[in-house]
């Protein structure tokens, strides 16, 4: 009698960012080519360091770095397309491309399509402010930026890691400007002492103005209101105030916190109320150290691509499932080309009195950003490749089959 090829098991992966790239590359280091089928979805045809949309604002060219040349050779298949929605049930995944419309089915799916920037509903803020959480945002940015004449001013709006790369990337390149950052509370305020400090002489030394606990409340074309009435001239608005995930999940089925749209996920990156789907990155919300929420940055959603694609090889190869602690060690703070600040701190991100600044803190950060892409454009470089065979087929996806 002849024997039946076991159909391929299909991996659809949503997004290729940070999470996305990696956990499509680390499933073709994990699996054998014969026994499943990757599908990497992304609407753009090159890997965008999200990380240095600051510096392509200020005129910072990035290397290209395509997709097809990035995946040559390991079995992942690119697909150009845009997701426009996600059906649970059926496990099918709606995309548009240059072809039309089409559908995807699935037998395990990773959801890593991200975030965007969020206005959070602030009057004025979607019409003139500039956002520097997409390549489109930072480029629309670097036109304005070079359009301004000297002494005029530039105000960045949030406090966060973001907001102090900005304030400082665009202080640093044009001296000849006029730059603010408004921040909701204190500068740097989650910081150790020794943080700061540094902070501060930093943005004495650029001539950055620091508004602090300046909530603004709307956005004009030249100017930002505060929760206390005050008003803070702007030519450009740079909006940093955190970021929104795609409402895509929230319209299935799947279990999403109702706060942010996030992909309830369990400590495997596997989703709480269907077992066939992970979700990395911005997309989920997972719970760190302390029983805290991983909050959205590259140094959570790289540990989660690991421990998603580590754990569904496990699963279709009867492997042992990973146990890989989420937690903290620090956050990298470029504050322009030559400053840095890299805080230290606790396993659920609290700051320790530890820091390192200056120079050397620079470097560190620009090896961490080299790093990250390096993982990202070698999938199946770095560790040895041990590709097994699948042996465990679920139920559900093999029914689906």
């Amino acid at each position: 009698m002849q024997s039946t090829q076991p159909t391929p098991h299909r991996i659809v992966v949503l997004g290729a960012g940070y999470t996305g790239a990696i956990a499509a590359g680390r499933l073709a280091k994990r699996l054998h080519r014969e026994d499943v089928a990757i599908t990497l979805v992304n609407a753009e045809p090159d890997f965008v360091e999200r990380v240095r949309m600051h510096q392509l604002a200020v005129g910072h060219d990035l290397r290209p770095r395509p997709f097809t040349e990035m995946f040559a050779g390991t079995g992942v298949e690119v697909r150009l397309a845009r997701v426009t929605g996600v059906d649970v049930e059926r496990r099918a995944v709606a995309v548009e491309s240059a072809d039309g419309a089409g559908e995807l089915s699935y037998d395990t799916l990773v959801y890593a399509l991200g975030s965007s920037w969020n206005d959070h509903g602030v009057p004025g803020a979607a019409e003139h402010a500039y956002e520097i959480a997409s390549r489109p945002g930072a480029l629309r940015l670097r036109e304005r930026l070079a359009a301004l004449g000297a002494g005029e001013r530039v105000v960045v709006v949030g406090g966060g890691l973001t907001g102090l790369e900005a304030a400082t990337e665009i202080a640093e390149a044009r001296p000849d400007l006029d730059v603010s950052l408004a921040a909701r509370g204190g500068l740097g305020d989650w910081l150790s002492p020794k943080g700061r400090r540094h902070l501060r002489k930093v943005f004495d030394g650029l001539g950055i103005t620091a508004y602090e606990h300046a909530a603004v409340t709307a956005v004009a074309a030249d100017r930002l209101t505060t929760a206390d009435g005050g008003s803070i001239p702007a030519a450009v608005t740079v909006w940093t105030t955190g970021f929104a995930v795609h409402p895509i999940a929230a319209a299935t089925t799947l279990d999403v916190a109702p706060d942010t749209g996030q992909i309830v996920v369990d400590g495997t990156m596997r989703s709480v109320s269907h077992p066939d789907v992970y979700a990395i990155g911005d997309a989920a919300l997972a719970m760190g150290r302390g029983d805290k929420p991983l909050r959205m940055s590259c140094a959570s959603g790289t540990p989660m691509a690991w421990q998603a694609a580590d754990t569904i090889a496990a699963r279709l190869t009867g492997g042992k499932l990973p146990n890989a602690p989420l937690r903290y060690f620090n956050q990298c703070i470029s504050l322009g080309r030559k400053e840095g600040l890299i805080q230290y701190v606790t396993a659920d991100d609290r700051a320790v009195s530890a820091a390192l600044t200056g120079r050397l803190a620079a470097t560190y950060k620009e090896l961490v950003c080299k790093g990250a892409v390096w993982g990202v454009a070698n999938p199946t470089m770095g560790f040895p490749t041990r590709r097994r065979r699948v042996v465990h087929r679920p139920v559900e996806a093999t029914a689906a089959a």
